[in-house]
């Protein structure tokens, strides 16, 4: 938007300066008509542009409207990196296999945060050289230059060229981003849910907001199928293995340090229950509702220490209420 309002208004500057010397007086007076209803036409559309362009401003720095677009482009990255649906009975994954002494270590070249993993040019690799990845740190990890990124068995058939092309599939940066990192997201959201319910600024309303568009990451989370830890080619051959976050890790992230500041806000911490209960009605798996019910009574049990009996009363009801919800008894 800034890029074309720029250009709006540096069009319409170069027009008129290009029309400028149309006009004059000597030889003979001469005023291009065109040209000046074409320079007031541009002149009335930039003053159009400014307003809107104001109006676009004022609500891009808006607090509510940044969570939200943070929350629509993690939503993206969740279907585009899960598109599978979950299965809760699904058969688990055999085990990653264990580290072998014909190991061979991978180290970074450049310090920095995984930000993509191109999985299939990993699978290609093991394939072609009939060896197999163990990549030791997920995306949104951070590696210094030196460490290993990845373990190969029977690594002496990598020659430096391989090499080279295994580290090509790792894209490495200085920042996080959201190109397959649905954690980054939940922390950013985190983030400005931290500073709001902070003694210095004190603005539960921004803090509830937050924790309404995690439960919304949340909730588009557990419906969608991890992506696999194990790649196989052929059948039954792993190839390579990697972490990817999971269900309770990413949980943690959304709102344990926000549970940990809400302590003596009775509002964050109910409307955190309240988020809590909005995914258990969400998600058929079991072992999911029991992970949500676990950390409300942790958010209960927290707010006990800092909160009155009549706070602590409302808390306890709407606990229960999530714990019925998922079919659980109260602890």
């Amino acid at each position: 938007m800034t890029q074309w309002t720029l250009g709006v208004f540096l069009g319409t500057f170069s027009y008129c300066m290009a029309a400028l010397p149309a006009a004059r007086s000597l030889p003979h007076p001469f005023a291009p008509v065109a040209t000046v209803l074409g320079a007031m036409l541009l002149a009335l559309i930039c003053v159009g542009w400014l307003l809107f362009f104001i109006h676009h401003i004022s609500q891009a720095i808006s607090v509510n409207h940044i969570v939200d677009r943070i929350a629509k482009e993690t939503e993206g990255v969740i279907d585009e990196v899960m598109p599978w649906p979950h299965w809760p009975e699904r058969l688990q994954q055999s085990q990653a296999p264990p580290a072998t002494p014909d190991e061979e270590a991978v180290a970074n070249p450049e310090s920095g945060y995984i930000r993509f993993i191109d999985t299939r040019r990993l699978l290609d690799l093991a394939k072609q050289y009939h060896v197999r990845i163990r990549v030791l740190r997920r995306v949104g990890h951070f590696v210094p230059e030196g460490i290993p990124v990845a373990m190969v068995a029977k690594g002496e058939r990598l020659d430096d060229d391989a090499r080279a092309r295994l580290l090509s599939a790792f894209d490495m940066g200085p920042t996080r981003t959201l190109q397959q990192d649905v954690e980054f997201g939940v922390l950013q959201i985190v983030d400005i849910a931290l500073k709001a319910i902070s003694p210095a600024v004190n603005d539960p309303s921004t803090g509830i907001n937050c924790v309404d568009q995690l439960s919304r990451i949340m909730i588009r989370f557990a419906s969608r199928q991890p992506p696999d830890e194990l790649m196989f080619d052929p059948p039954g051959v792993i190839r390579v293995s990697l972490a990817w976050i999971q269900f309770p890790r990413l949980l943690d992230a959304a709102f344990e340090q926000i549970r940990m500041y809400a302590k003596g806000d009775v509002a964050v911490s109910l409307r955190l229950l309240r988020a809590l209960g909005d995914i258990a009605a969400s998600t058929p798996d079991a072992e999911f509702r029991q992970i949500l019910v676990e950390r409300g009574w942790r958010t209960v049990a927290g707010c006990a220490e800092k909160l009155g009996p009549d706070e602590m009363r409302e808390l306890r009801t709407r606990q229960e209420g999530l714990a019925a919800l998922a079919g659980a008894v109260s602890f």
